[in-house]
């Protein structure tokens, strides 16, 4: 009975996936608006659907997951980096993780080509290749006790590809930090109650690290109180420093938040984790839950209609924010919604070294799926907008020039007095977003009238997201710097030494800074896509040797069908960024087409690394599998220490 039920509910879920997506993609309806509540339900029924079947077949049938084996959490257990964790627990570490700022902005950034192209990618993206690529990472570093995806591939494939992925990985925290930070400054700019608030949080994250290290040891409910507390206070106090003789200390240019950005990120590298990394993080991660649950609520309780059309002219090229036609830089723009190199490095970082049971490991399945919807979500709220007012904020043209692309201004001036900003001409993504999370906010029942204050939420919420990546990646950027260095000069490799600190955080800083001052949207964004989504096929290219050995050759798909999906596209849109910059630069004035050149340079560099590391890789592939040549694995003999956790198989 209890079989027939279940088949029933899965059946049902089926069905209203099927219809759902027939809704969004047109097949029903073809001529009607489409109901943003329709977007949420599609998505939904797939990611459920997917977790209970694709995941349930990756961790019985491809990795088969044993709670009978030991983890390192248990088996190197030190309190410390190794500790067994609640799987609810791990879950909301491993997604707070991964979900920086790449599901906010790439699918809002993507709307410009319609909401199905960037939709239909979230959603298939996800399923078959950014969870798979977490899941399989995660699995083949907790079973060789934590080892990063650098060490993995160095262990598995060789020195070469080993090298290069580091320096692979390196390129793409920089240019990450770089392509996040500049939507925070484009939407702090002469924004005195944006940046006041923002700037509140790095006193408030001090005082949460006092009070947690030295003054009140342990006491996580009462420095929790205080934080968020605090905070609410700060997005409140923010008007009335914007409307007071003060408002002129935070009323700043373009260029000095950037090297202000670049100085928090510095310190936040140097400075012990106590004091502001960790207390931020916290803080940040009661906002991602609660704002996102808000959300989904807003648009159940809305059931808005997505304004912006399935697809728009831009489809083919010439688009205002993204250059170039929807293949392939929609996928590179939706980015880390879909698949983002960047979880690997959380999937062989933290997370493995937290599992206390096998079947656990599904967490690097299901947090990408979350993450996916967080991207949907983010998708629909810029969607509310329409087009003309969409491009009005994230773009710099004029009304009637986007009048004459057929996309005409209509609200964009309400919209500017209602959050009490100017929001036109604010590309980046986070100002678009802003406004359409306020929209939903100020709808829901008692919320009328205060949508400017809203906006000011939705922005810190955005830049709690962002700074959360800037000071975690440029700490482990900083890392990779010494780790780098240390090759050459043995002290670098001494994470606590003070001078090797501040000489790595200080190129680290400088490097991003100085892509940051001299780009724009449409240069970082689309190379920051292109770099990331590189990494993400040669994880799934790791993956894929970690499966060889494992013995499971039969199961290969799983990771090459996406790895190669991938690979075409971001070695296709790196060629078209390639020529793009070259371009650019060829037309520039002289004092900027250095920024072009090396800007091509980069992005031809990763692309070099990347086809380096798929020609090892093939070439061991083709030596393992067709020729049958002996191998030698780095994966921890199941029987090692004994069986201590006698709970029978997984799932």
């Amino acid at each position: 009975m209890m079989a027939w039920t279940a088949s029933i509910v899965w059946a049902g879920l089926a069905v209203l996936s099927a219809v759902g997506f027939g809704v969004v993609t047109g097949i029903v309806h073809p001529d009607e608006k489409v109901n943003g509540l329709w977007l949420v339900v599609a998505a939904a029924c797939i990611y459920v659907l997917a977790y209970r079947f694709y995941g349930g077949f990756l961790a019985r049938r491809v990795v088969e997951l044993d709670n009978r084996r030991i983890t390192p959490a248990h088996r190197l257990n030190d309190g410390a980096n190794f500790h067994p964790t609640n799987r609810w627990v791990l879950f909301g570490h491993h997604f707070a993780a991964i979900a920086g700022a790449g599901p906010l902005l790439g699918p809002v950034l993507a709307a410009q080509f319609g909401f199905l192209p960037g939709f239909l990618w979230l959603v298939v993206g996800a399923v078959l290749a950014g969870a798979v690529q977490d899941f399989i990472i995660l699995v083949a570093s907790m079973r060789r006790n934590g080892r990063s995806l650098a060490q993995i591939a160095r262990d598995e494939i060789g020195a070469v590809t080993g090298l290069a992925t580091a320096i692979a990985v390196l390129f793409v925290v920089v240019v990450a930090l770089a392509g996040l930070a500049m939507a925070v400054v484009n939407a702090l700019f002469h924004n005195p109650w944006g940046t006041f608030t923002l700037a509140m949080t790095i006193p408030i994250a001090f005082f949460m690290g006092f009070y947690l290290e030295r003054w009140r040891p342990g006491r996580v409910g009462e420095v929790t109180v205080i934080g968020v507390v605090l905070l609410v206070a700060a997005v409140i106090a923010g008007r009335a420093v914007a409307q007071s003789s003060l408002a002129g200390w935070f009323d700043l240019e373009r260029s000095t938040l950037v090297w202000l950005m670049a100085a928090y990120g510095f310190f936040a590298s140097v400075l012990p984790i106590w004091m502001l990394l960790v207390p931020r993080d916290y803080l940040s991660s009661f906002m991602k839950v609660s704002v996102i649950a808000l959300l989904g609520v807003g648009v159940i309780v809305m059931a808005p209609t997505i304004e912006m059309p399935r697809v728009t002219g831009f489809i083919a090229g010439g688009g205002p924010i993204i250059p170039g036609p929807i293949f392939p830089f929609v996928f590179i723009t939706i980015a880390c919604g879909a698949i983002s190199g960047f979880h690997s490095l959380v999937s062989s970082g933290t997370t493995p070294k937290m599992i206390d049971r096998e079947s656990h490991a599904l967490v690097g399945y299901g947090a990408m799926l979350m993450e996916s919807f967080v991207g949907v979500i983010a998708l629909i709220a810029a969607s509310l907008l329409l087009p003309g007012d969409y491009f009005a904020i994230n773009t710099t043209l004029s009304a009637d020039a986007l009048g004459a692309l057929g996309y005409p201004v209509a609200h964009i001036q309400e919209l500017s007095r209602l959050v009490e900003q100017q929001v036109m001409g604010r590309p980046g993504g986070a100002v678009s977003l802003a406004v359409g999370m306020a929209s939903i906010f100020s709808a829901l029942p008692g919320m009328t009238g205060l949508m400017a204050y809203w906006y000011q939420f939705a922005l810190l919420f955005e830049a709690l997201f962002i700074l959360t990546t800037i000071d975690a990646g440029t700490r482990v950027a900083r890392y990779l710097v010494q780790e780098l260095g240390g090759t050459v000069y043995a002290p670098l490799r001494t994470v606590n030494w003070m001078p090797g600190n501040i000489g790595a955080s200080l190129l680290v800083v400088g490097s991003w800074g100085y892509l940051l001052a001299t780009g724009t949207v449409s240069t970082l964004w689309p190379m920051f896509g292109a770099a990331n989504q590189l990494l993400g096929m040669l994880a799934l290219c790791v993956g894929t040797t970690v499966l060889i050995k494992m013995g499971k050759a039969r199961y290969l798909g799983v990771t090459t069908v996406p790895m190669v999906f991938v690979g075409v596209i971001t070695l296709s849109a790196s060629y078209e960024l390639f020529v793009l910059f070259l371009a650019k630069a060829g037309s520039a004035p002289a004092g900027k087409a250095f920024v072009f050149y090396l800007d091509a340079a980069l992005i031809g560099v990763v692309a070099t690394l990347a086809v380096v590391i798929l020609a090892d890789s093939l070439a061991k592939w083709y030596g393992f599998v067709v020729q049958k040549k002996p191998y030698t694995t780095s994966e921890v003999p199941a029987a090692e220490g004994g069986v201590k956790i006698p709970a029978g198989p997984c799932c």
